[in-house]
């Protein structure tokens, strides 16, 4: 189900230019009405509560039993953790506030308690846009709506790190912070944009790093100092976890950090940052305290993905930056092809090219690149079963979070090649 709708964006872009990597999330595909009902983040430390917008009183459900937690307050308190959410479940949060969706609907994002003192901070997929053709899509070439996939999580639908009852997954008992997307800004914008003309002009809310600050917010709110915190995201949401990450060992400086983009090569065209960066404001989303990835010391718009990533890598030591992608990701793929960029042969010449230059210029940096044309990892049961060479991706990542040794892997063929 999940492959069937992620292959749906490619055959509805033919008519605007969208970036490489950024196909429309897989979560958003199948979903209802049901699910847990939602709660307001804006609560004192995670108190369950109603939405904003909702008439009468919060109710709380004492059938079941809260997540373990602990609380700053004594000598043997423990670390800080959250109160007030329900155990094996997704609880929705409304943060309120600023944070919005592209067209207006309200922001909300999803915690799964666990029962370890780490953290997963998730990254949602769900393409990009920048013109009037692509913002004016409704809904075919980027997610405008956080609910859907969120419904969709809560239901069971989305496998892989999601799977909490699999005794093979590696974060299985970590809290679980969902960041959805309906911004159409790979999580960085922070503008309001008019697009179109006359009758036909609209605007749209660019807001992706307001919602991402409002998740942080909640987050260091209720979070005293995890140990450990793995920060990932899927194609568009590959992007996020890329620059959020530097935000995140800011703010819990103690922790270890392992930041895991999946699918998200960043292989585009040459003008793809200098047209989308301007309409979003993205900018500011960049750690400005890291003089190589400072805006105004760094024209970030004249560089790459492969720049940010060895420049990333290199200034958080004792952190860990990876990537995953497959050689021949049929979205990435398509998404470079309907931009003019060429073949599927050059973009995975690249793709490999980039990960070559990151490993190169930031030697700690470490890469798992596949055979197949699969787009996304994190979603999916292939999560358990992918590997290479003989070592699984999951256990190539349990051995990453736990302080093992690990080296890149790739497939025999994804070497560098020369050629059409």
């Amino acid at each position: 189900m999940l492959e069937t709708w992620l292959w749906r964006a490619p055959r509805q872009v033919a008519l605007c230019m969208l970036v490489s990597a950024l196909c429309v999330a897989p979560f958003a595909a199948c979903s209802d009405d049901s699910g847990p009902s939602p709660t307001d983040a804006g609560a004192a430390d995670g108190q369950l509560d109603k939405d904003p917008g909702a008439d009468g009183p919060a109710t709380r459900d004492d059938s079941r039993p809260d997540a373990p937690a602990t609380r700053d307050g004594g000598s043997d308190a423990g670390p800080k953790l959250p109160t007030g959410l329900k155990a094996n479940t997704w609880n929705v949060l409304y943060p309120g506030g600023d944070t919005i969706c592209s067209r207006g609907d309200k922001y909300m994002f999803a915690v799964n308690p666990g029962t370890v003192n780490k953290l997963v901070v998730d990254f949602e997929g769900g393409g990009a846009c920048w013109t009037d053709a692509s913002c004016s899509a409704a809904g075919a070439l980027f997610k405008e709506r956080a609910e859907d996939s969120l419904k969709y999580i809560q239901q069971g639908y989305a496998e892989g790190i999601y799977d909490r009852k699999n005794p093979n997954n590696p974060f299985k008992d970590w809290y679980h912070v969902f960041v959805p997307y309906c911004t159409g800004d790979i999580h960085w914008g922070d503008a309001v944009k008019s697009y179109g003309s006359g009758a036909q002009a609209f605007s749209i809310n660019h807001k992706g790093a307001v919602n991402v600050r409002a998740v942080l917010d909640w987050i260091k709110k209720n979070f005293g100092g995890p140990e450990k915190i793995f920060v990932t995201g899927c194609s568009a949401g590959s992007y996020g976890s890329l620059l959020w990450t530097h935000h995140l060992i800011k703010q819990y400086p103690q922790a270890k950090v392992y930041q895991f983009g999946d699918s998200g090569a960043g292989v585009i065209t040459s003008n793809f940052l200098s047209q989308s960066f301007p309409n979003w404001n993205a900018l500011g989303a960049a750690p400005d305290w890291i003089p190589s990835l400072d805006p105004k010391q760094v024209d970030l718009l004249t560089k790459d993905v492969a720049y940010i990533y060895a420049e990333s890598a290199k200034n958080q030591p004792g952190h860990t930056f990876s990537q995953y992608n497959t050689l021949e990701d049929s979205v990435q793929v398509t998404y470079f092809q309907v931009m003019g960029g060429g073949t599927a042969q050059q973009w995975s010449q690249g793709m490999v090219s980039s990960i070559d230059t990151i490993m190169s210029d930031a030697p700690s940096f470490r890469a798992y690149l596949a055979e197949g044309k699969q787009h996304c990892i994190i979603p999916f049961k292939e999560f358990y079963t992918t590997q290479v060479k003989g070592k699984k991706l999951v256990d190539w990542l349990a051995d990453m979070v736990d302080d093992q040794p690990v080296q890149s892997q790739r497939c025999t063929a994804c070497v560098p090649t020369t050629g059409p």
